[in-house]
C-alpha cells in the first residue's frame, strides 16, 4: 500500500499520521456563521440547509462549543459521552464534551476545554488542540464549533453526574469507515432532511455527534 493510500484509509492510519494531517488541514479562525444568523452554515443537504434557515428566522441562534478528543493510543481512539437522561435537551444521547459558549470564555476552544473539565474532569494538561472543524447547525438552533484535540493518555476521568451517565472511547478508525455511516431520514415541514447514525455495539452514535463525525471524516480522509 502506497503512502497516499494509507493516510487515506483510517486503519491503517497512525496518531502521528492523523495529526500531522489534521494540522494541515485545520485552523483556529473562528467563522462568521456562529454568531451570524444571516450565515448559514452549510450541510450538504438541501433539507437540513433549508430547515437551518427557518430557524434563524424564528430563534435567536446558540454558539455552542464542544471537544473532539482524539486520545493517542497506538491505535487512536475518540473520547465520547452519554448524556444524563434527566437534562432537558439530548437526554441520554451520545454527544461530544461541550455546550454553549459562555460570555466568561475567552474563545469557542476556551469553552470547550472548559466544558470537557466540567462535564468530565478532562484536565487541559493533557490536551493539545489542533484546530477548529467546520461550523454545524442543528435543528435546537445551536451552531456549534468543534475543536479537534489531541488528548495524551494518563489522564483520570471525574465524571459529572447532574450532566453525564458515562464517558467510554471507540476506535477513530470505526469512526472514520465510511461502511459504518448509515443515512437516515425524517421529514422537516414538508422537506426530507437525511442524518447520520453509527450504531457501536451498544451506543447508538447519531444526530449531532455522529454528523460531525461525518464532518471529520470528510476533512481529513476524504479523498
Amino acid at each position: 500500500m502506497n503512502e497516499t493510500m494509507a493516510v487515506n484509509d483510517p486503519a491503517a492510519t497512525t496518531s502521528a499520521e492523523f495529526f500531522t494531517r489534521a494540522r494541515a488541514r485545520l485552523s483556529f479562525d473562528i467563522p462568521a456563521g456562529l454568531t451570524d444568523p444571516d450565515l448559514i452554515p452549510p450541510s450538504g443537504d438541501r433539507g437540513t440547509d433549508r430547515m437551518l434557515e427557518i430557524l434563524a428566522r424564528e430563534q435567536p441562534i446558540r454558539p455552542a462549543a464542544v471537544l473532539i478528543p482524539v486520545i493517542d493510543r497506538p491505535q487512536p481512539t475518540v473520547l465520547l459521552t452519554q448524556r444524563s437522561a434527566h437534562l432537558n435537551e439530548h437526554a441520554g444521547q451520545i454527544s461530544f464534551p461541550g455546550g454553549k459558549i459562555d460570555a466568561t470564555d475567552a474563545s469557542p476552544l476556551d469553552a470547550a476545554l472548559r466544558e470537557a473539565e466540567e462535564e468530565v474532569g478532562l484536565a487541559r494538561q493533557f490536551i493539545d488542540p489542533v484546530g477548529y472543524l467546520d461550523l454545524y447547525g442543528t435543528s435546537f438552533g445551536f451552531r456549534i464549533l468543534p475543536t479537534v484535540a489531541r488528548v495524551t493518555p494518563g489522564f483520570i476521568l471525574r465524571i459529572n453526574a447532574s450532566e453525564v451517565d458515562d464517558a467510554f472511547e471507540v476506535p477513530l478508525a470505526f469512526l472514520m469507515n465510511p461502511a459504518n455511516h448509515q443515512l437516515h431520514s425524517k421529514e422537516f415541514r414538508g422537506v426530507e432532511r437525511f442524518y447520520y447514525a453509527m450504531p457501536y455495539g451498544e451506543r447508538y452514535i447519531w444526530g449531532a455527534t455522529a454528523g460531525i463525525l461525518r464532518v471529520l471524516y470528510e476533512r481529513i480522509f476524504a479523498p
